[in-house]
């Protein structure tokens, strides 16, 4: 969902560098993507808690949530630190390896953490089925 709505950001952006690809790169992409990260963070979040209806809300799988809150802080952290403080206003081709690499710890870390809630669900209803067990056995 969140690359379907960033994707007319993204190929903007794209246009933009080709054209401009001997000169200094616009404002445009850097501006369109963080306003549209922004915009799926706050404005989908919204919406999708809100179709749920009166229902209360809960977080089934705390760990995976926490990973991609922490993960959605750190982003804005480390490219405040790419751009405001390392080299100001450029990024290296350091930086954007380091960049693409921190998406897929991301991914193993969320991977990780269902896997991990996973087998604590299973273990509840293998409790849950020999207590069944116990008392049909009285």
């Amino acid at each position: 969902m969140a690359l379907g709505s960033s994707a007319p950001e993204i190929l903007l952006s794209v246009i933009e560098t080709v054209t401009l690809l001997e000169d200094t790169p616009g404002e445009l992409g850097p501006s369109t993507i963080v306003g549209s990260a922004a915009f799926n963070l706050l404005v989908i979040s919204a919406v999708s808690i809100l179709s749920v209806g009166e229902k209360p809300k809960r977080i089934d799988d705390m760990g995976v949530f926490a990973i991609t809150s922490i993960s959605s802080i750190f982003a804005y952290v480390w490219l405040f630190i790419v751009l405001g403080v390392w080299t100001k206003d450029q990024v290296t081709m350091v930086e954007a390896v380091l960049t693409f690499g921190f998406f897929f710890v991301l991914i193993i870390l969320a991977y990780a953490a269902d896997k991990i809630n996973e087998r604590k669900k299973d273990k509840l209803k293998t409790a849950e089925q020999k207590k069944a067990e116990q008392k049909k056995q009285i």
